[in-house]
């Protein structure tokens, strides 16, 4: 009786809604070629991979491969540094963008607000090998152009290819250089969803600038930071693999201040052709991103279930 009441009911939904899931139809294909049919490739964490017999050919090895991450003495270093740097990326970012929407907000002329986005927004078209090869025209020891102005200036050269301490601030200011514009235009449409009257209501009654911002604006855009929030620390175990790579390269001097999971997988994965370990250290990494969203949004529905994913 419940079973047929679903199949009636599913079927009402789908001749009631018929046009918008006919569109959404290429979006959940995409996503099952491409997202769920390769999850069967995960079982290549548990075998010892070879060609001759494929994926579900190859012997099984049962935890050899995470053994062997975890003994290689790069397990816990490159997953903190992966947390940190991601950490530091989700603070800086959210409060820049959140920043410059507002001021966005602000501006009363249409044509100048126009201009400064567009210039905010265009660093998010440039690819990473094209920012990779900027900051070495700018950073290196020999030709980098802060060099030269240094020693110009009776100064000494910044080494900043063999020292490791100078990465963290670079990583974090490329990252809010790149992304603060297309972060923005989310919180700048969550502000123009404020009703105007509010606004109107708080200047008769004396508010100030500051005070609509901290009392109206930032209240009302809680909800899209608490999602974007969520989905950023659900990927908190996922480096920008195109961004370390392009920056970093195969610099050992800088493994270990700049190595996240991403790098570290890829560059194991073509100096030993261990598919297995490689798998495993995915499969550990997408595991660690799932629960951390998952405890994540049941913190935040417990909070405030409002503002909660589901």
């Amino acid at each position: 009786m419940g079973v047929a009441k679903f199949f009636r009911n599913l079927s009402y939904d789908f001749k009631r809604n018929r046009a918008l899931l006919v569109m959404i139809l290429p979006v959940v294909v995409y996503l099952i070629i491409f997202s769920y049919v390769p999850m069967a490739g995960a079982v290549i964490a548990f075998k010892s991979y070879n060609f001759n017999d494929g994926i579900f050919g190859s012997p099984w090895c049962g935890l050899n491969n995470f053994r062997f991450f975890f003994m290689s003495g790069k397990a816990w270093q490159v997953t903190k540094n992966t947390v940190l740097y991601n950490a530091a990326f989700i603070v800086t970012q959210n409060i820049l963008e959140i920043a410059a929407a507002i001021f966005l907000s602000e501006i009363a002329k249409p044509r100048f607000k126009k201009i400064t986005q567009g210039a905010m927004f265009l660093p998010n078209f440039i690819s990473w090998v094209v920012v990779g090869a900027i900051a070495y025209n700018l950073l290196s020891y020999d030709f980098g152009f802060i060099n030269n102005v240094l020693t110009s200036m009776g100064m000494e050269r910044w080494d900043v290819y063999t020292d490791a301490s100078y990465w963290p601030g670079i990583f974090i200011f490329l990252s809010a250089w790149k992304h603060i514009g297309y972060g923005s235009i989310v919180y700048l449409a969550a502000i123009m969803g404020i009703s105007s009257e509010i606004y109107e209501s708080a200047s008769l009654d004396g508010a100030n600038e500051w005070q609509k911002i901290r009392y109206i604006t930032l209240p009302g855009i809680k909800p899209t930071f608490v999602v974007l929030l969520i989905l950023a620390i659900g990927n908190i175990f996922r480096g920008n693999f195109d961004m370390f790579y392009q920056l970093v390269g195969t610099n050992g001097l800088l493994y270990n201040a700049t190595d996240v999971i991403d790098t570290y997988v890829f560059r194991s994965l073509l100096t030993t052709y261990e598919f297995g370990m490689s798998t495993a250290i995915g499969l550990y990494q997408s595991v660690l991103c799932c629960v951390t969203l998952l405890v994540t949004n049941a913190v935040i529905r417990r909070i405030n279930p409002e503002n909660a994913l589901y």
